[in-house]
């Protein structure tokens, strides 16, 4: 009985350590932080309300801060993902583009801050952006290059733009043409929830689930 009890005990156990929600934070700018738009209809609300739809048990934190950059992301990036956090978004770079920051900078940055969540064995979600056209073909090239680099040399899952199929879409945003509306911000759940879904699947396969 004593050892039926406590293979019981490790068995149960361990199915609850698989099954307890998923704790996922969104370490972003004003696109995820929601910029215009009220609490419930933000990138993180919205994600979580989607997930849990399909039964997918988790929670989602918005560290979202207006006007941040990769760099900002990085030196705040030990208070932004608590101990406890299962995955990370890093959906970052936007203001890094919009300011013509050296693509390099912007680079090492993000370098950082993957091998640093690497290093507390959190699961990734890296979450690209492209440059404005007007910033011209060298700076654009360089730019938009980084993500694809970054998603070749780090263990992440990868979207490559944040703004696929609503960048541009004056129906998909607000009157600054910059950031999502409710509509929009539908849109970009949609559209990278297989890769939220596969962020989760590693998270649970770390777990042993």
């Amino acid at each position: 009985m004593a050892l039926a009890a406590l293979v019981f005990a490790y068995t149960g156990g361990a199915r609850a350590a698989a099954d307890r929600p998923v704790k996922i934070v969104v370490l972003g700018d004003s696109l995820s932080a929601g910029l215009g738009l009220p609490a419930d209809a933000v990138f993180p609300a919205r994600l979580a309300q989607a997930l849990k739809a399909k039964g997918i048990p988790v929670s989602v934190a918005n560290a979202g801060v207006s006007g941040d950059t990769a760099s900002g992301g990085l030196g705040r990036l030990d208070w932004s993902v608590p101990d406890g956090t299962d995955a990370v978004i890093v959906e970052l770079g936007a203001n890094d583009a919009l300011r013509g920051i050296d693509p390099k900078l912007t680079k090492t940055a993000f370098d950082t801050i993957l091998n640093k969540l690497k290093e507390r064995h959190i699961a990734v979600l890296l979450a690209g952006m492209e440059a404005p056209r007007n910033m011209g073909s060298d700076y654009v090239q360089a730019f938009d290059a980084i993500y694809p680099a970054l998603a070749s040399s780090h263990p992440v899952a990868f979207y490559p733009f944040f703004l696929d199929g609503v960048a541009a879409d004056p129906k998909l945003n607000q009157g600054d043409g910059l950031h999502p509306n409710a509509a929009g911000v539908d849109v970009i759940v949609a559209r990278m929830l297989p890769q939220v879904e596969e962020l989760i699947a590693r998270v649970r396969a770390a777990r042993g689930q």
